[in-house]
């Protein structure tokens, strides 16, 4: 309980050595975990998982997420096991691991559902997002559990984003962003991906703006992407590196 509250209070460092305290009451004299208290052992994994995750750590959450994912003796509760997959989908997400964060949240989705907790929508949105940036095709709500949440304000705002981007339509794209601020761009863990979002579904309409020409004005670009000169020069510059575009840019003209 008193780790908890230091979580929310965000004192990390009083944090780490309640955590520390608690380790040591489940660990046998040698030193390693005691597999009769996999249960409690879970449950301090989950806090200490969080915290890394509030700090950003991911040398250390990936290490313990790892060691969580191997207590074997434990039946631990759903809202536990949804806290250490939310967890192991944003540390995939700081690597650009898409297709492991997909795994991940859809994991904590289910568990969070189990349980009844309110972060299974949270956890629902980061799978679509996660969706998105890996470029699939799968309908993450073909699910029977998520298809019921299609009619959530939150993860509608989330499904029409999806289908302007699978359009790239990169002005209803943005459109959306703008009107549905509270579903998206207030939640922080979503906020800092769109910019990746942005410049995926850029970098689509650019490739199909370019396809029927062998000369084209970057104002033109400009106006067509909403985005200015020197975004569209940026943009450019990474996909001719990449090999996406075979060109140049003509900088004096």
């Amino acid at each position: 309980k008193l780790a908890k509250v230091l979580f929310q209070q965000k004192n990390y460092a009083h944090l780490a050595k309640t955590l520390a305290a608690l380790r040591r009451s489940c660990q046998l004299p040698d030193g390693r975990d005691d597999p009769s208290k996999g249960s409690q052992l879970m449950e301090i994994y989950a806090q200490e998982i969080q915290m890394y995750t509030d700090m950003g750590d991911n040398s250390r959450l990936k290490a313990l997420y790892q060691r969580a994912l191997k207590i074997k003796a434990a039946i631990p509760a759903p809202r536990i096991t949804g806290i250490i997959h939310e967890c192991g989908g944003k540390m995939w997400m700081r690597e650009k691991r898409w297709e492991k964060a997909h795994v991940d949240f859809f994991e904590a989705f289910k568990n969070y559902d189990e349980a009844g907790s309110p972060r299974r929508i949270a956890c629902l949105k980061y799978l679509v997002l996660a969706s998105m940036l890996m470029g699939s095709d799968i309908d993450p709500f073909e699910e029977t559990r998520a298809k019921s949440y299609k009619t959530n304000d939150e993860i509608a705002s989330m499904i029409a984003l999806v289908e302007a981007y699978d359009r790239s339509d990169i002005h209803q794209f943005e459109k959306l962003l703008r009107e549905n601020k509270k579903a998206i761009m207030d939640d922080e863990f979503v906020r800092g991906y769109i910019e990746d979002l942005l410049a995926n579904i850029r970098t689509q309409v650019l490739l199909k703006t370019l396809k029927p020409y062998t000369r084209i004005s970057l104002d033109f670009i400009s106006r067509e992407l909403g985005i200015p000169l020197a975004d569209v020069e940026r943009l450019l510059v990474s996909l001719i590196l990449d090999a996406k575009v075979r060109g140049r840019v003509d900088q004096i003209g």
